[in-house]
């Protein structure tokens, strides 16, 4: 079994979706009672590592964590490592995304490039923790459209395409996401564990 250190249901949805080609049952912290704990890394490595270690140690059993967030240039970088943050205890993405709106009109900014960013941390009891990172280009866009995905996708559109995050299938975010590429990493990784057992 898997733990996947998530309260968030669409993170555990998408995570899901790219871990069925690998035999674990998985189940998230939230299903488990798992506590959240408090993320004070500078990084997102740094995050993914301190939830999938916490969660790793309260089970005993491997973890998975994800910890990804906007990063948008004309901010200097934020919301960042406080993407989630940015949305309150409430997790209200629409505020988010308006602040993010907010400081770059405040700004003056004409450049509106941002990227996501996903760490993963794999963590095996007994073992140091591995770290796989991915990142996709894109610009924003407002007012956000689109109903689909969760977080911040509704003002994202990826490089070489028009629609955002938000408007596009699941199957193809999950395809050319963040996500997918630090995926990609893991996949690499588990096939070598599964071909050395």
């Amino acid at each position: 079994m898997l733990v996947l250190a998530s309260h968030n249901s669409g993170k555990v949805r998408e995570i899901g979706t790219l871990l069925s080609p690998f035999e674990f049952a998985v189940r998230s912290a939230k299903e488990l009672g798992l506590p959240e704990p408090e993320e004070t890394g500078r990084t997102f490595a740094e995050n993914a590592a301190i939830k999938s270690e916490a969660a790793a140690r309260k089970t005993g059993l491997f973890a998975l964590a994800d910890d990804s967030g906007l990063v948008v240039r004309a901010l200097s970088g934020a919301p960042g490592v406080h993407s989630a943050r940015w949305a309150g205890p409430e997790r209200d993405f629409g505020r988010a995304m308006a602040r993010v709106e907010e400081e770059l009109k405040t700004s003056g900014a004409a450049d509106f490039s941002a990227k996501f960013v996903c760490a993963l941390a794999f963590t095996r009891p007994g073992k140091a923790t591995e770290i796989f990172e991915g990142e996709v280009l894109g610009t924003l866009t407002f007012p956000p459209r689109g109903t689909n995905g969760f977080g911040y996708d509704p003002i994202f559109v990826a490089g070489g395409m028009t629609q955002t995050f938000g408007e596009i299938e699941p199957s193809r975010k999950d395809a050319i996401s963040h996500r997918a590429r630090a995926f990609a990493k893991l996949s690499a990784f588990l096939a070598r564990i599964e071909s050395a057992v």
